[in-house]
């Protein structure tokens, strides 16, 4: 059979409007074309695998055989552009805008501060706008599940719901925000009085299905082919095409969703000359009902696999549907929606992941395969002969996968799931598990079993030793003593094996047995009368996963009657460019229209953690078309490639030696962004590793490898002398591991060069221009005066970027810069052109730190009445390859080491570790979090010592109003004792706790804990000179207010926070005042947006200019007093009055010298308290917070965890202190409950193997 080789135009629609294009390039994803060819920015790129949705868009088909139109949500990230012909795709830009109007789904996220830094909200979005196109008023169930596939890093989530809700059967779906004054009305109430906005604007234009794609099915039926310089598309429409295809190219790859093919490309560097799209075959997508089960064609989706079984569920006999059952519960925390909605059956079969969460339901089932080729046909059973080894099978090279039939189940036949992920909603498997077993007619006695795991190999595999020893069994307690005996003959697992966590993951293998076996109990014993029933203290270990309707209440300041419109000020006024956010339309670094001349950086990283650099041969790279040059340390002078936050410890491009994976060595330029990433990838790095390589802070303490010149000592009273006088000393070790930022916006920048005095603008994505420029100025060998540093927005920032920003603008500054003589050798030139780099994921991730993770040693002195006499911590922190702003990190750690208790005599020792891992550096908290823990720590350990409850023990040790610090600093206003109590009020804590400990008592196998926190957080920066910041404010003719601070707007609502101090004091609608970005030409000098000191810094600074206006303007405002703003400000220009004014505010009365213990660091302190409780799930550890308080107050889920594995421990005949590290996973609770099942596991011997991972 001859294939067409003539290129086919892609034809399909966007946003209602036809694009027919005759040159499609088929490596491009659909991400990658809306944004570089149709410069639609709204959709974002947050992850490239599908796992965050910032970059869902609608999809629109019509589908033939039912006549109806099909929308669904997908990733573009990984959505092929040549899988949309035909098709009609909506993203945020087609459904509304800020001047057209915002579209109910925009306006209901935006007014309900739904959007913080916005580059989630397209995604999530378009996610609910195509929810509401399938089903005008959706559940609250039905939006969580639309949900699944995106992740918010700013809001918690919360405000999301809560907007959405307004459209659902909960909310009343009325039409109206439901924002006004106590919860009802709109949002015209006082609550929500935003200056002059409308109410629930509504959007007539809704995009329609387009006509064409209804009216003909030519786009469906056609052959098509895309040719491009490195791959060929293949899309038959005819089995006997895709047959031949497969014959003639044996290893080109089958791709529907592109899910797992996608994430190959980017990430492990395959390339695949020939794809072949197979979704129009109608065999492959063929679904029908059989004598035995449910044909599915390989090509179907599981979106439509779920549908299916869901009707056949409500259709069928129970009995009948019991494999369905487990397959629809599965696929319910199967990826994200927009994974489900792509992602075709037969793909996650072939791929073979060890923990695909399906395998192991179809081994289980025994699901029969079809399986062609050009010449043969044949059927086989998903059974343990299926998988050859890791991602292989049976398949010949020219075979493809038809169909799978997953069959029904019989009366005697009981079949489940189970899985286990570090967090439910779209998260890879640990372990999981398909079982089944038959029964002999009418008895308890196993006729056939079959048990198929998956993450306990390199395939899923069966247990077949267990099976056979199982046959012949009577359904008792008697089989979970077999199974236990021989699971771990069946499972064996190296304490090396990759994935890590051996003794949880083998202890699973055994806890899902036993949820089975009790499953099968329950229903066993209501069909045999002889049966015995299951206990019921048993009985919740086997329940479904339930999720309530989220509910939630936020409690806004209602400002005086007698307040101006104009006045903002306490007002809980929407995000200022919320509304930009939601359509799409706010401007990121990477949505930056791109200059002439333009070209992309990638950055080329160490892959080892301590070696020296013998070598670097870029050569392949600069061989490859569209490459420009490659920019090493080479291109700058030795004393100027030294940078760093603090002090200069570290380099733009590695000299000589790289200390750590993802240490930049140098960087690729080239004319765009995939060929640059391409070129970096082929970079030759020659090395000679350096021993030894130090990564965890256990290492360090062996080694000795410190930051000795930054060790922070605090200390107050005579610790010795209070341990003399406790009635009870304990001692002991926490650790608290380190967090990645993840910021929804990676790391990026544009550098701009101009053509005259060695300017240059840079465009970054940081929370601290000001180091940028100097940095910049500083490599350059510029005066700052040279570099111009501008940012309008972060999508997120967390601390993340207030130091490591600069591992990305500074190869951009230098790239741009240079001069050099190119390597065909042509004349010397300087490149003087526009660079950019916007991290991926993965590099973001390889190149800059996380929060700090720390380790403490403590002894605490108590008497037995509760009361501590001494608290010794001695504190370590994984510092990594630089200093960074570690110490600052440490000294905000023994300041919080006390959190909210007065305790007599304390010693606190905060020791730097130097480590060969990426610099760690700022993460909201600061260290502060770190030091509160390991003091709350203490409090827990201290009360399970005394059996005395932890909140009374707490209450005891808090501190009162005058009360002083361990740095001598007084405690003014201090409302810790009544945000406590009115926190256990209103949590009604003694209710809730005789509840728990009522809980715990009916239920052996799952069980609740309560805990309640305080803190005590100090605001300031530590470092005295940070605390000050400049605001520029000016008056144009016209009245309206352009205003620039020092802060940043990373989501946090900085910038609609100083327009509400403007409001106010210029006493003009917020309407008139416009806040364009943060650059270092209007505000110098600038100090880092962190510390929580942003809006008390910058409000000041823009309150003294506002001020100073007001004063120039008081004679014309007395001179006309019946005029306008308007009329007083031309009156001011005509008078020739400057009309512009700086600001500027420096912290007062505030610095602590940490040599001589003196001064007071802090201006004043926020004090708060929360109440969590949590239910765990014994056998695996999954568990449940009935909500995250915010601030350091998440700790209280952690302690409520702690408590309800303390009564697991308890039922096991275990009491007393218990070490329980942070963060606490579901590993850690699980082997934390100790049990019999765990028992059979202990850890091997240290140093007895390579372990898989470590804590660093």
């Amino acid at each position: 059979m001859l294939f067409p080789t003539k290129s086919s135009p892609l034809v399909f629609y966007l946003n209602g409007d036809k694009i027919v294009d005759e040159h499609v390039n088929p490596e491009w994803t659909l991400l990658t074309y809306l944004r570089n060819k149709r410069r639609l920015p709204g959709t974002k790129l947050g992850c490239s695998e599908g796992g965050c949705g910032a970059c869902t868009v609608m999809v629109q088909r019509f589908d033939r055989e039912k006549k109806k139109i099909v929308n669904f949500a997908v990733n573009a990230c990984l959505t092929p552009v040549c899988a949309v012909h035909g098709m009609s795709i909506v993203t945020v830009e087609g459904i509304g805008s800020v001047a057209k109007g915002l579209h109910p789904v925009q306006e209901r996220i935006a007014k309900s501060h739904g959007s913080q830094c916005g580059f989630c909200t397209p995604g999530i979005v378009m996610s609910m706008y195509t929810l509401i196109r399938n089903k005008n008023v959706p559940t609250m169930d039905e939006v969580e599940v639309a949900f699944q596939g995106n992740l918010c890093r700013c809001t918690g989530y919360r405000p999301i719901l809560e907007g959405f809700k307004t459209l659902t059967v909960e909310g009343g779906a009325g039409g109206c925000c439901g924002a006004g004054m106590q919860s009802g009305g709109c949002c015209g109430g006082q609550a929500m009085k935003n200056g002059g906005s409308g109410c629930c604007m509504q959007n007539a234009s809704e995009p329609i299905f387009p006509p064409e794609l209804q009216l003909t099915e030519k786009y469906d039926t056609q052959y098509l082919v895309f040719n491009g310089e490195r791959l060929t598309w293949y899309r038959p429409t005819k089995i006997e095409q895709l047959l031949e295809l497969k014959a003639t190219y044996p290893y080109a790859k089958l791709v529907v969703g592109n899910t797992e093919i996608g994430v190959e490309v980017k990430f492990k560097n395959c390339h695949y000359p020939v794809i072949i799209q197979p979704n129009h075959v109608p065999e492959l997508v063929e679904i029908r009902v059989e004598d035995k089960g449910i044909r599915f064609g390989a090509a179907v989706t599981l979106s439509q696999i779920d549908d299916v079984l869901q009707e056949q569920i409500a259709k069928k006999p129970a009995y009948k549907t019991r494999v369905f059952k487990a397959i629809v519960e599965m696929l319910r925390w199967f990826a994200g929606k927009q994974i489900r909605n792509a992602a075709a059956v037969g793909g996650n079969i072939i791929t073979g992941s060890p923990i695909s969460d399906l395998n192991p339901l179809f081994m289980a089932a025994h699901c029969e395969l079809v399986l062609r080729s050009k010449n043969e046909t044949r059927v086989v059973q998903m059974d343990d002969s299926f998988f050859t080894g890791y991602r292989k099978n049976i398949l010949k090279s020219e075979e493809i996968l038809t169909s799978i039939l997953i069959p029904y189940t019989k009366e005697d036949e009981y079949f489940w799931g189970f899985k286990q992920a570090k967090r439910r909603d779209d998260d890879i498997a640990i372990v999981n598990a398909g079982m089944y077993v038959r029964f002999s007619v009418g008895t308890n006695v196993i006729a056939n079993i079959n048990l198929a795991f998956g993450g306990m190999a390199p395939t899923t595999v069966m247990a077949r030793t267990t099976a056979s020893s199982l046959i012949g069994h009577q359904w008792n307690e008697g089989v979970v003593d077999v199974a236990s005996k021989t699971l771990i003959e069946d499972l064996p697992l190296a304490p090396s094996a990759p994935g890590g966590m051996i003794e949880f993951r083998r202890s699973l293998t055994l806890s899902f047995f036993f949820k089975f076996y009790m499953i099968v109990q329950d229903e066993l014993s209501t069909k045999l009368p002889y049966v015995k029933p299951l206990p019921q203290i048993y009985k919740s270990a086997t329940s479904l996963y339930h999720r309530d309707p989220p509910q939630s209440i936020q409690l806004s300041q209602i400002v005086p009657n007698e307040q101006p419109d104009y006045d903002l000020v306490g007002r809980p006024v929407a995000h200022v460019s919320a509304s930009k956010q939601a359509t799409g339309e706010a401007v990121y670094i990477d949505d930056m229209p791109k200059f002439e001349n333009e070209l992309y950086l990638a950055l080329v990283m160490s892959s080892r953690a301590r070696a020296k650099i013998l070598s670097i041969d870029p050569s392949e790279a600069l061989e490859m078309e569209g490459v420009v040059d490659f920019v090493s340390a080479k291109d700058i002078p030795n004393h100027r490639n030294s940078v760093g936050g603090v002090i200069h410890d570290e380099t733009v491009f590695a000299i000589d030696e790289v200390t750590c994976v993802g240490h930049i060595i140098g960087a690729v330029v080239a004319n765009d962004q995939a060929t640059a990433q391409r070129a970096a990838k082929t970079v030759k790095i020659e090395y000679e590793d350096i021993q030894p390589a130090i990564i965890t802070m256990q290492d360090a303490i062996k080694h000795n490898s410190f930051y000795n010149d930054w060790i922070k000592i605090l200390k107050n009273g005579d610790v010795e002398k209070g341990f003399s006088e406790a009635d009870h000393i304990l001692e002991g070790e926490m650790y608290l591991g380190g967090q990645e930022h993840f910021y929804l916006e990676t790391n990026a920048a544009i550098a701009l060069p101009k053509l005259e005095d060695g300017e240059m603008e840079i465009f970054s994505s940081t929370q601290n221009p000001s180091e940028i420029q100097l940095l910049a100025a500083e490599v350059l060998g510029v005066p700052e005066n040279r570099i111009v540093v501008r940012t309008k927005r972060m999508g997120g920032g967390f601390g993340g970027k207030e130091t490591r920003g600069m591992l990305v603008a500074l190869p951009v500054a230098v790239a741009a810069q240079k001069q050099e003589s190119n390597f065909l050798e042509k004349l010397i030139s300087r490149l003087k052109r526009p660079i950019r780099c916007m991290l991926d994921r993965d590099e973001d991730m390889a190149c800059t730190g996380t929060r700090h993770p720390f380790f403490c040693k403590f002894k605490v002195g108590f008497k037995s009445n509760g009361k501590l006499t001494a608290l010794k911590l001695t504190m370590y922190n994984n510092a990594g390859n630089s200093l960074d702003l570690s110490a600052s990190v440490m000294e905000r750690a023994v300041f919080s080491a006390d959190n909210a208790y007065n305790i007599p005599n304390v010693d606190f020792t905060g020791i730097l570790c130097k480590t060969n891992v990426p610099s760690n550096t700022a993460f909201r908290g600061f260290g502060g979090p770190q030091g509160m823990m390991f003091c709350e720590n203490v409090m827990d350990q201290v009360a399970d010592k005394l059996g005395m409850d932890s909140v009374k023990l707490r209450t005891l040790n808090m501190y009162k109003e005058g009360d002083r610090t361990h740095y001598n600093q007084s405690l003014t206003y201090c409302t810790l004792s009544r945000c406590w109590n009115e926190c256990l009020e209103n949590a009604g804590y003694e209710q809730r706790l005789a509840e728990v400990q009522a809980f715990n008592k009916e239920n052996r196998w799952r069980k609740r804990g309560i805990a309640a926190i305080p803190t005590k957080f100090g605001i300031a920066f530590t470092a005295l000179f940070l605390n000050q910041a400049g605001a520029l404010v000016i008056v144009y003719r016209d009245g309206s207010v352009l205003m620039s601070h020092g802060g940043t707007e990373m989501g946090q609502g900085l910038h609609t926070k100083m327009i509400q101090v403007a409001s106010r004091t210029l006493k003009i609608s917020s309407d008139k005042i416009h806040i364009s970005e943060t650059s270092t030409d209007k505000v110098p000098n600038t100090s880092p947006t962190a510390a929580s000191a942003g809006s008390d810094l910058n409000g000041m600074a823009v309150l003294n200019a506002c001020k100073t206006i007001m004063e120039r303007l008081e004679p014309y405002m007395k001179s006309n007093p019946n005029g306008k703003w308007e009329d007083w400000v031309n009156s001011a220009y005509f008078d020739r009055c400057s009309l512009s004014a700086t600001g500027f505010y420096k912290t007062p009365d505030i610095g602590f010298n940490f040599a001589t213990k003196t001064g007071t660091p802090f201006n004043y302190f926020c004090f708060g308290a929360a109440c969590a409780e949590v239910e765990i799930d014994c056998l695996t550890g999954d568990h449940e917070a009935v909500g995250e308080p915010p601030l350091f107050l998440a700790a209280a889920a952690f302690y409520a965890i702690k408590d309800a594995v303390k009564a697991a421990r308890a039922e096991n005949g275990k009491t007393g202190p218990f070490r329980l590290d942070s963060p606490a996973t579901a590993e850690r609770i699980r082997l934390a409950c100790e049990d019999q099942f765990t028992q059979k596991f202990p850890p091997a011997p240290p140093n007895s193997y390579k372990p898989w991972s470590v804590f660093a």
